[in-house]
């Protein structure tokens, strides 16, 4: 797989790299695996609060204003 970058942006990479003591492609994995990291986790949040409201398993909003003045102190 190829990626075509603007110049710009391989430019900020290739100084990202150089910063850290990686080639352009070295950081350019690191930061795609990181992204993908990232991202499986945050779909499977979204997919366990999806199932905790089907199942009716959840806070209605008056509760959760409640409980966020208490944390706040309001």
């Amino acid at each position: 797989m190829e990626i075509r970058l603007h110049p710009e942006k391989e430019a900020q990479l290739a100084e990202i790299a150089a910063q850290r003591g990686l080639k352009t492609d070295e950081l350019a994995q690191q930061v795609l695996s990181h992204y993908l990291e990232d991202d499986t986790r945050f779909i499977e949040a979204v997919n366990l609060g999806l199932a905790a409201a089907e199942r009716g398993d959840f806070v209605e909003h008056e509760e959760v204003g409640k409980k966020l003045k208490r944390i706040l102190r309001f």
